[in-house]
Formats: C-alpha cells, structure tokens, sequence
C-alpha cells in the first residue's frame, strides 16, 4: 500500500533585526551657556524666592518660564496686565497692613517707620496701575517740529541744499548775500576793485604852518 508524502512546511520565516528608535538624549548646556542664558537666570532667583511652594525642580521651572516668554513674545500681552494688577492688588494689602500698624504704634519712631513704609508702597501701587494704563492705552507719538531760537546777532538759515527750486525756499548759505558784500557792489552787479589807485586830488593839498 503506498504511503501519501506529507508536504514539508517551509521553515519559519527568521524575524528581521527591528532597531528600536532611541530617544532623544535632553541637551545638556555649558557652563558659560548657563551663565548667558536669561532663562536660566530668571530661572535660578525665581527658585531662591519660592520656597513657600516645595520643592521646585529647575529644568520645569525654566521650561515653564521659557513657554510664558513666547507667548508674550508673540504679542500676547494678557499674561502681563494680569501680573501687573496682581501686583498692584498686593501692594495695595501692603500699604492697609503697614498704615494699621502705623496706627497702632504709640512711640514715634515706630510709627514713623511704618507709615513711611505704607506711603512706599502707595507709591509703588500707583506706579504699577500707571505702567497697566500705559499698556492698555499708549500714548499716541507725537512729533515736535524743531524751533531754532538764537540771541543776539546771530542768522539761523532753516534751509538745506536738498530743498527744490519749485519750493519758493533759497537753499544753502551760498544764495545769501551779506550785507557787505551789497556796499561793496556797484551797479550791474560790479564790484569796487579796492586794490585800485585812487586818482590824485588838489583839495586840502596845502598845509598851514603850526605854531
């Protein structure tokens, strides 16, 4: 009786050699990079006054700080008028705190000092409000024509040589003439030849004996 030959599976296919992507090793900076960088400036003293909130890692903060300066670069300025007037709400609770204790105070240096302090910060509460003002309304540019004033005999020419001909204006110091130079000219624009002999004369020519 004949067999039937079972067919020979194919050998199992090798798994190809799958490189698995690495990622991305974090750049690390120089020290003199550290230094120049104002991220990590602003980074690094933010972090010496934060110590009310934990621990605060450095790379987050300057990746946070980093995110919050493009968007005030790309004109967004939200961020600021809203630090400005948190600002400006703190130095308001300063100066009640200050001027309270001020008040409480019976010796007069102490009070000198606290109120001192409480009008400092009035101060500076104004001067936040005005730089918010400022950003929400700036001021509109104005250009202020120069006003030549001179004392004494003096000539201010307000003219230049780019000025056109069609303008009505003479330009340049060479198209004005001074007034010596008219005493000097004759008619027909000719000028006295001062270096010319004068011509003899017979009037006063004798002299009368002094004695």
């Amino acid at each position: 009786m004949a067999t039937k030959a079972t067919p020979k599976k194919p050998p199992a296919a090798t798994p190809e050699n799958k490189v698995t992507p690495v990622a991305d090793k974090p750049k690390t900076m120089a020290p003199h990079q550290i230094v120049l960088s104002s991220n990590t400036q602003n980074a690094v003293g933010i972090l010496s006054w934060s110590k009310f909130a934990g621990e605060v890692g450095l790379q987050e903060l300057c990746n946070g700080l980093g995110e919050q300066t493009v968007i005030v670069q790309d004109g967004n300025m939200r961020p600021i008028e809203g630090m400005l007037y948190q600002q400006a709400k703190t130095l308001e609770t300063m100066f009640t705190s200050l001027a309270r204790r001020a008040a409480n105070q019976d010796g007069l240096k102490q009070f000198q000092v606290n109120l001192t302090l409480a009008l400092k910060a009035q101060a500076q509460c104004r001067a936040t409000l005005e730089a918010l003002a400022e950003i929400k309304n700036p001021r509109p540019v104005q250009f202020v024509k120069q006003a030549n004033m001179t004392t004494g005999p003096q000539q201010v020419n307000n003219a230049y040589a780019g000025t056109p001909s069609h303008s009505g204006i003479q330009s340049g110091a060479g198209n004005i003439q001074s007034e010596q130079n008219k005493l000097l000219e004759t008619d027909n624009g000719n000028y006295l030849d001062t270096r010319a002999q004068g011509a003899a004369s017979r009037v006063n020519q004798t002299v009368d004996a002094v004695g």
